[in-house]
């Protein structure tokens, strides 16, 4: 293998330095272009006599590498789904998928002049989107759980699975928060609030950079404020908005060392982020201290050109903005021609191509640029990683539990019915995103039940017999089997109705130049990303096929698997129970089941509020205290179900509540009611609140403390409520644990109308409250 000029005795930053000032200027463009399709580059092909196909890499890869001599950063090599075309019969699987990155890697550096290692890039929405991926439920069912230790837990799986397939770069979703849940990549967002995001955000960086892979997050910034829920479209907010919403996260992922991440399409009040140095430069770097990659969404780049008019002066403006590495785009690749126009240009593309050395170096590409050839990755099978099962058992959120009828009895019921669309779709749980999964991983609802009942009556001799009925499609409103599913259902003791929405695939979908959907007649998705909803209502036949199962006077408990927020008042107001899913992944139908009978007490809570209808939207809780938020006329002036409710089968009572510094040895403050605190101690000690939880009922399960401030008095209009601190906290039934909330003396501060991040004297009022509301109110001072 050729070097890259290296010595032991300099520093990473030297030795880049160094690589530099060897490079011809078409050699530094190729090092910040990435516009490849990896999954494009190659093919599978049978080799004679041997019991292993080959590689065969495409002319137009080898083209890339001779223009630039070399290659900075390649897009998707194990990317499998629908719109890459990849699947088990022509995709990378076993020690072929490590086979092929050698290939490549030798191949890039043996035709580089200077011997320069490629990186390579790889999507990591939910799990890894591969072959033999380890997948996990989607964002919004990670917040549904507010565990973040268990998020964390789960992308340190995916992590050293990426690790072990030579990944330098996982493109993960962590920044975007949830604002408009028409939006079709709502399921990528954590939910409506930014701490919670915020805390999300940085325990996935945690858990995939303990395993050196680099966390790309994305996308910077604002891209949940679209012009009515369509992506990509514009965020028509200021500063405030930014700062207090949409910057806590990546400020987050700063804090937690992430090396990496990637622009937003959108732009923020006339700004476009890929052409936003105010964005990329002044707030990312200067304030946040950010010291990775900046890299581009998909084609963004050229997308520039609706303002520039000019695809040369679109590079250019990227790159001086502080895009570091495109995305497919073509823009990056005429940084020449830009050059030749404004020669001061190649000053930030000496900075770009830096930084993309440095992390070169940083991960040891130049000593060790090839990875083991073994199947080994994909040992990382979900009974022997469990995160992503128990992910999906604390994701999934108990709504209502009429009459209680919840957990079921097995001994009480002889036939059940399970009906609706998304009983038996496995793509249904999985989001979008998804790469093909084998059968045997994969656990439907349907599937779920089935397994759990006949080990009930293996054990006991109490068989449970179960019929099922699809009862209508999703979205296809002519195929109506909604008698079949009466006729079945007028049989049973309980009906289990599960309904929702898909993010699949797998189904007649088009595909943008971007590999975002296209909507269309023959969409089979009512969301993701590009299928974006005006009605957020239960799409097709199901509220039909709801009320039809309402009416045959049985138990029916519903059960609504979705990616973004839907209007439920009718299976609210309908169904003795009722339970939400956000996508909860590939064993998602084993946790439903557990729940439905009792194995497990539900604890997720709701990371987003559901609206009544949909003319209330904006239905977030931490709206302005300067107006009354959904107060029209002629409906309920309250969500439907707010942001932090969620139901259990147990009962808590908290007692011992006690306020003080973090630090404080002095008297009981809650003995005295003297919660006043002076700016010094809560800038350097912050607040301690303690509660203790008792376990009432006879089941174990998670309470979840929410912890809220409000100020009252300021120079700026406040919300009217801002999660400040969470905890989950498993309490065994008829036991008392302690829980430790922690305040840090910026919970207390705000953006005053200067726009300066103080804390000011004045009163707050504190709340806890848990899944089912308050639990205690105080209010406290600071002088």
């Amino acid at each position: 293998m050729k070097s890259g000029n290296s010595s032991n005795d300099l520093s990473v930053k030297e030795k880049a330095e160094n690589l530099l000032s060897q490079m011809t200027l078409i050699e530094k463009i190729g090092q910040v272009n990435q516009r490849l399709y990896g999954f494009k580059i190659y093919e599978r092909v049978a080799a004679q006599g041997a019991c292993e196909d080959e590689i065969v890499l495409s002319q137009e890869f080898k083209e890339e590498v001779s223009k630039y001599g070399g290659l900075g950063v390649l897009y998707g090599l194990y990317r499998a789904d629908p719109w890459s075309q990849k699947d088990y019969n022509n995709g990378l699987t076993g020690s072929l998928a490590t086979k092929a990155y050698n290939q490549i890697q030798s191949y890039v550096i043996e035709h580089s002049r200077l011997g320069i290692p490629m990186l390579l890039s790889s999507e990591c929405p939910h799990g890894h989107q591969a072959l033999h991926g380890y997948l996990l439920p989607v964002n919004l069912a990670m917040g549904a759980t507010f565990h973040p230790e268990l998020v964390e837990a789960a992308y340190k799986v995916c992590g050293k699975q990426m690790r072990e397939m030579g990944i330098d770069m996982a493109l993960i979703s962590a920044l975007d928060i949830l604002r408009d849940p028409r939006w079709g990549r709502s399921e990528e967002c954590y939910g409506e609030d930014p701490y919670l995001a915020a805390e999300f955000a940085k325990a996935v960086v945690r858990g995939v950079q303990s395993q050196q892979v680099a966390v790309v997050a994305k996308h910077f910034c604002a891209q949940g404020e679209g012009t009515g829920g369509i992506n990509a479209s514009a965020a028509r907010i200021g500063e405030r908005e930014l700062r207090e919403i949409h910057l806590p996260a990546m400020k987050a992922c700063c804090e937690e060392g992430v090396q990496g991440v990637m622009a937003a399409y959108n732009e923020i009040d006339g700004v476009p982020c890929h052409g936003n140095s105010l964005l990329l430069k002044d707030i990312l770097r200067d304030e946040m201290g950010f010291q990775g990659v900046v890299m581009a969404d998909g084609i963004a780049i050229d997308q520039l050109d609706s303002m520039t008019g000019d695809n040369i002066s679109s590079g250019a403006l990227a790159l001086r903005s502080g895009v570091d590495i495109g995305l497919w785009d073509e823009g990056f690749g005429k940084l020449s021609e830009a050059i030749t126009r404004e020669p001061a240009l190649e000053k930030e593309l000496d900075r770009a191509v830096l930084r993309v050395l440095t992390m070169k170096y940083e991960r040891g590409l130049f000593e060790k640029p090839y990875i083991e050839e073994s199947e080994h990755y994909t040992t990382y099978q979900y009974d022997a990683n469990q995160e992503s099962l128990q992910l999906a058992r604390e994701s999934i959120v108990l709504l209502e539990n009429k009459k209680e009828l919840l957990p079921l009895a097995f001994k009480e019921i002889k036939t059940l019915a399970v009906i609706g669309p998304n009983s038996d779709e496995i793509y249904h749980q999985l989001g979008d995103y998804t790469p093909p999964v084998l059968k045997e991983d994969g656990v439907t609802v349907l599937e779920g039940i089935q397994k759990l009942v006949k080990a009930y009556g293996d054990e006991t001799g109490h068989h449970v017999k179960i019929d099922y009925s699809k009862g209508c499609g999703l979205l296809d409103k002519e195929e109506d089997k909604i008698a079949e599913a009466i006729s079945v259902a007028k049989k049973s003791d309980v009906i289990v109705l599960v309904l929702g929405g898909s993010s699949s695939r797998f189904g007649e979908v088009t595909f943008d130049s971007n590999g975002a959907a296209k909507s269309g007649e023959k969409v089979t998705m009512d969301c993701g990303e590009g299928v974006d909803a005006s009605d957020l209502s239960l799409p097709g036949l199901q509220t039909r096929l709801a009320k039809e199962m309402f009416q045959l006077g049985k138990p029916v408990i519903a059960i609504s698997i979705q990616g973004r927020p839907y209007v439920l008042t009718e299976l609210s107001e309908g169904a003795d129970a009722l339970l939400c899913s956000f996508y909860p992944g590939i064993k998602g139908g084993e946790a439903i089941a557990e729940i439905l009978f009792g194995k497990i007490s539900p604890s997720g809570c709701l990371p987003v509020s559901l609206p009544r209808y949909g003319g209330q939207i904006p239905v977030y809780y931490n709206y302005k205290a300067s107006y009354r938020a959904m107060d029209y006329y002629d409906l309920d002036k309250t969500p439907l179900y707010p942001f932090g409710y969620g139901k259990s089968y147990t009962k808590f009572s908290y007692h011992d509540i006690n306020i003080k510094m973090v630090n404080e040895k002095k008297k009981d403050r809650a003995a005295v009611k003297e919660y006043t605190f002076s700016k010094t101690e809560i800038k350097e000690q912050g607040v301690e609140i303690r509660v203790s939880i008792t376990n009432t009922g006879d089941m174990g399960g998670y309470s979840i403390l929410q912890l809220y401030l409000r100020q009252m008095c300021s120079d700026t209009v406040q919300r009217v409520k801002e999660l400040k601190a969470f905890k989950k906290i498993w309490v065994p039934a008829g036991m008392t644990e302690e829980c430790v909330l922690s305040l840090k003396g910026n919970a207390f501060s705000h953006w005053n109308s200067r726009m300066q991040f103080v804390t000011d004297s004045g009163e707050f009022l504190l709340c806890i409250q848990d899944g089912e509301g308050v639990v205690h109110q105080e209010k406290l001072s600071i002088v």
